[in-house]
């Protein structure tokens, strides 16, 4: 039985793709170059880094001069317009009626991680947070996974690993977890339950013990 989620952030709790391409898309324009917002998230999706990479090499651009511009734009993005998917919210206090855990691993800072969690409400739902500044290596590997799993006590077994990413399966898998992949398409890195709508999520808990949960916790 499935009692835990270790989540992603990007992608996977919230739509911010299109807040990251239009950054992306602004900071090009400093330097007049220009590539589609539908090819930018889809470099995006693969990893920031390679993204940042792969557009400074194709307009002959100083990348960190890049990584500065993308910084300015995307700070300046509105935390409202980059909402939870959804589906989210609702799985998410499924779990913890049902006495569960949700965690975040993400490669996102944690002052913004934690603004978005704050302005949409979430924060409460989440019992950790792991960003990139707490300094363990970067998905895939699992060691953000292995130290949510000693800190909050989880079975590895109950817990599982949702991403939009094949490095977050990897990750998960790495930890000895269940795995969720949220995305369309192909993938080569196949995983445990694969989705396009969160609620498909709550087939996966007891809807017996869910209802009696969320009975209890409303009075």
């Amino acid at each position: 039985m499935i009692r835990n989620a270790i989540w992603d952030f990007d992608g996977t709790l919230f739509d911010t793709y299109p807040a990251i391409g239009q950054a992306f898309q602004q900071a090009l324009a400093d330097f007049g170059a220009y590539a589609p917002l539908s090819e930018i998230e889809g470099l995006a999706r693969v990893e920031m880094s390679y993204c940042t990479a792969e557009l400074a090499a194709r307009f002959d651009l100083d990348r960190d001069e890049l990584i500065r511009r993308f910084a300015e734009r995307h700070s300046a993005m509105p935390l409202a317009a980059q909402p939870p998917f959804p589906g989210v919210r609702e799985v998410c206090e499924t779990i913890a009626a049902l006495g569960g855990v949700n965690a975040i691993v993400t490669h996102r800072r944690a002052e913004s991680t934690a603004g978005l969690l704050t302005v949409h409400g979430l924060r409460p739902l989440f019992a950790e947070v792991i960003t990139r500044d707490d300094g363990y290596p970067r998905k895939p590997d699992p060691a953000a996974f292995l130290a949510i799993l000693r800190n909050q006590h989880l079975d590895a077994r109950e817990t599982l690993a949702i991403g939009d990413r094949e490095l977050d399966i990897l990750a998960g898998r790495a930890a000895g977890l269940p795995t969720c992949l949220f995305r369309d398409g192909p993938t080569t890195v196949p995983a445990d339950i694969a989705i396009r709508d969160f609620k498909e999520l709550l087939a996966i808990f007891d809807p017996k013990d869910a209802k009696e949960a969320a009975a209890d916790k409303h009075g």
